[in-house]
This record gives structure tokens, sequence and C-alpha cells, in this order.
């Protein structure tokens, strides 16, 4: 009844919405004399506060239509190239010009963990110019119909591995956070099974590998609750007349409040902040508040069995460190994990994917060779610093890209792969 209370009041608010989104248009207007007061951009900058603290927002746009590639402008064009019911894969095709040097094939995992793929468009940016970018955009679950069936942490990994396939070889793959358990054990099965559409490289980042390991306050709430509590207090039926009513989820808006709540006071400071930037008339300021909330508060539903196989296995039952992780009954064996390098990126202040639970990746795939193995630790950064922002850019991605490059099927034809750059 939960989500149904929550749609109805969302609706109970639309009047009171468009009101003050009217009263923001006239207090706002340049030909209205009040617009230059400071009364009535206080007015205006209310009405505005208060219409964005109660809007549903919707899935963003990427909007990436061009790239710099060999200090050359070039065009951009979105394309879907893979399509299930539960996520398209969107490739970023460049408009290279003849005879450019081929480069390094990526697919990046977004996390499927309450926010849109777009929350990575600063990461798509940044690889754009050293790689052919791929990434996974995964469906909100209150829009698929319960006609389309279920989708778990094992649909999950098989949409990994058929992505693979249809990429090709020689294929790179980097995963952001969450996805980083399901990609680690989609590269095991296809290992085991000597498919050879395995990635050539894999860059795990930010991700709860071994989450026993510098535990925070994300791994510690899991730990002290049953799966039968998550199943009881976060799992709600999709209320009609959306396309999944029906379907047991773990709602976007419920998780946007634990999002929130894990950081309320700088998300009130930075209302305050956009309201005083308003009455100032602080263009600039504004408008970097709207960008990175309208990011922020686009969330999305995930399907109840997804959620809650993802958090017995990876946060309550450590399957995956323990060896006792299966996929379709069959266990995932860390150590098949032979010919795919390995480099592992963490974040000095991580808050939500702590110190060494990424880096425990090296420790589980013992067989790949020391000379196939990287890890970098970003200083100064939290977790959203670890795939996004300047210190991502200046530092992380060209090390990214020498890994991608120096393990390649080329560089690998060439003889003994070089160890990228360290820290």
């Amino acid at each position: 009844m939960f989500y149904q209370l929550y749609e109805s009041t969302h609706a109970a608010l639309q009047p009171a919405r468009a009101y003050v989104d009217a009263v923001r248009m006239f207090y706002s207007n340049p030909l209205n004399p009040f617009s230059h007061m400071p009364l009535g951009r206080s007015v205006a900058a209310m009405a505005e506060l208060f219409e964005r603290t109660t809007r549903r927002y919707g899935k963003p746009q990427f909007g990436l239509d061009k790239t710099v590639v060999d200090s050359k402008p070039v065009a951009v064009t979105e394309r879907i190239v893979w399509q299930r019911p539960f996520c398209n894969l969107i490739h970023f095709q460049r408009d290279l010009p003849e005879g450019s040097r081929p480069q390094p094939r990526l697919l990046i995992v977004a996390p499927m963990s309450g926010h849109y793929a777009t929350l990575l468009r600063g990461t798509v940016e940044a690889m754009l110019p050293h790689a052919d970018v791929y990434i996974t955009d995964w469906a909100d679950a209150r829009m698929v119909p319960m006609s389309e069936g279920r989708f778990d942490l094992d649909d999950y990994i098989d949409y990994v591995i058929d992505m693979f396939h249809a990429l090709g070889p020689d294929t790179h793959v980097m995963a952001v956070c969450q996805p980083s358990v399901p990609v680690l054990a989609a590269v095991a099965v296809m290992e085991a099974r000597g498919d050879r559409f395995a990635p050539s490289t894999m860059t795990l980042m930010g991700g709860p590998i071994d989450t026993r390991r510098n535990p925070t306050a994300v791994n510690e709430l899991a730990e002290k609750k049953s799966i039968d509590w998550f199943r009881d207090n976060v799992v709600m039926q999709v209320p009609w007349p959306a396309p999944g009513f029906g379907r047991d989820v773990y709602p976007g808006f419920l998780q946007l409040s634990g999002f929130m709540s894990m950081n309320l006071d700088r998300h009130i400071i930075a209302h305050k902040d956009f309201f005083m930037h308003l009455v100032k008339n602080d263009g600039d300021g504004a408008e970097k508040h709207r960008d990175f909330y309208d990011e922020y508060l686009a969330v999305m539903d995930l399907t109840a069995e997804f959620y809650l196989q993802t958090v017995e296995t990876v946060f309550i039952r450590h399957a995956l460190p323990k060896g006792e992780m299966n996929h379709r009954g069959q266990p995932v064996d860390l150590a098949a994990i032979r010919n795919v390098a390995l480099f592992t990126v963490e974040g000095e202040n991580d808050d939500i994917s702590g110190l060494g639970q990424t880096q425990a990746a090296h420790d589980l795939c013992a067989n790949i060779p020391g000379e196939m193995k990287a890890h970098y630790m970003q200083p100064a950064v939290g977790h959203y610093g670890v795939f996004n922002g300047s210190r991502f850019r200046a530092e992380i991605v060209p090390r990214i890209a020498d890994f991608m490059e120096s393990h390649g099927a080329e560089a690998r034809k060439g003889g003994k792969p070089k160890v990228v750059r360290k820290a």
C-alpha cells in the first residue's frame, strides 16, 4: 500500500505544482517589474524550489554528440545495438576519419542500483577519446510488463555474457560499483567454458567484491538485517496504471530516500544555497544545482528478485569471496580466470565500497599472471570520484586507457604484455 500512497500523493500534488510553476514564471518574467526586486525573486525561488522537490524526474539523456580523438573534433551518434526486456546496449558511434588508428572496444557496465546509466555520463565522455564505447542502459522495472518474466542476478550475468558475444572477441569491460560482482562472475563462467568471447581486460571500479574488508555503513546495515527483513520492508508492488503493474520491485523513491538520508545535511544546505542563488540572480550557481539534482533525483525501480538475490549473495553471505557463489546451479570459480587481465580502482575516501573491497579481486583471481594485474588507489576522492570528476579524468582515465592498450589482442601478439603504470 505504501507505493500506492506515494503515487496518490504525487498525483494530488499535480495542481499545486502547476500553480507554483505559473507563479514562478510570472515573477521571473523580465517584463514584470517585481522580477527585478528581491521580493519577486524570492517568490519565484520559493515556487521553483517547491516544484523541484515534489517533481518526479524522468530518465535523463546522455546528450553526448561530439568528442575529440587525436586532437580532432568528431561527431558522436547514439545507437541501440542490442536489446532485451530489461536492458538496451547503447553504442556511442564516433564519426572517425578514414585511416584513424583502431582503438579498444569498451563495454561499460553501469550500476543497476537505483540511478539510470546516465549517472555515468561523465565516465562515457571521458572514455570516448580513448575507446569505442558501449554502455548498458538498464530498464526501469516499473516500465517492464509482467509478461516479460523475471529478472534476477543470474539473468544479469547471462545478459553480460550475451553482450560479450554480441560485441565479439577482444572487447574490454569496465564495471562501475555494483556490477563488479556479476561482471567478475560472468568472466569466470566464460573462462571455465573456454569461451573465446571472454574480454581481454576487466576494470573493476569501487565494487563490493569482498565487503568483509573495511566495511562501510551500507555494508553493516545489510549484515544486521536478515533477507526476510528486506523482503518484508522494502519490496512493494508496482501500482496501476504503470506498465509493470503487479511486479514486485524495490522502488526508486525508497532508494532515493536512503541515498539522501546518508548525507541529509549536505542536501539541505545545497537546496538552501540554491534558493539564495536564485534570489541573488546567480544563474551559474543555480544551473549547477539543477544539472546535478536533475540526474541525482531521477531514479528507477529494481526487480525484487534481483535486489534480494544481490543483497543476500554479496552483502549477507559474501558468497563470491567465500567461493560459494553459483550461477544457474553451477559454481562460480574465479580460479578459472587465466587469460583476462585485471585492473582495479578504488577511492581513498569511498564510503560505499571501502578500501580493499575491490582490490580483493586480485587475491581471488589467483591464476591471472602477475604482469596482467594492476591496482590503483585514487587519493582524496569518494565513491563518485572513482568514476567521475576532474581527478578521474586526469589520473584514472589515462591508466585505464594504458591498461587496455597494453593487454589487448594486438599487444599480446607482440609478446609479454607490459605492466600498466602504477601510482
